[in-house]
């Protein structure tokens, strides 16, 4: 900037020095954060790999075809026998048959899989138990699977 004498009017213009020192050009910045963005999406990619998923629409099991979700957080429970048409007082759709007579069956209802296309095969079901209150076991299936 130039130096005015007290007895000088100001120059309505002044003259701007070129700073550029320290200041980033824009291709410099784009550049960094098309680096960053790229290195932030294999950091989260490459834990991915060599894991399977939980979650699959179908498996295949040693003793037969397995339909449903696999997730054996949600779906800790199991029970085995022959899949029944008919609950018991409004709780499940369907029950599984069990040696034991009646007060052994698993009453089970789905949102998952279709268990109509399964009555009167054995299976072995993989759901969440959950309190009944006609039924001794009531179960939200999430897996079936046909046994041999």
């Amino acid at each position: 900037m130039e130096k005015i004498s007290p007895n000088q009017n100001p120059p309505s213009v002044y003259k701007i020095e070129d700073s550029s020192k320290g200041q980033m050009k824009i291709s410099t910045f784009l550049i960094i954060v098309a680096v960053s963005v790229v290195f932030g999406v294999l950091v989260g990619f490459i834990p991915t790999l060599g894991k399977k998923s939980e979650k699959s629409t179908s498996a295949s099991k040693s003793t037969g075809k397995a339909v449903g979700i696999v997730d054996k957080k949600t779906f800790k429970d199991s029970a085995e026998g022959v899949l029944k048409e008919g609950g018991i007082d409004g709780e499940g759709n369907f029950h599984i048959v069990r040696a034991g007579g009646d007060s052994q069956n698993v009453y089970l209802t789905s949102t998952t899989v279709d268990l109509s296309e399964y009555i009167n095969k054995k299976v072995r079901v993989w759901g969440q138990t959950f309190t009944g209150e006609k039924a001794g076991w009531l179960m939200d299936v999430g897996l079936v699977e046909t046994l041999k």
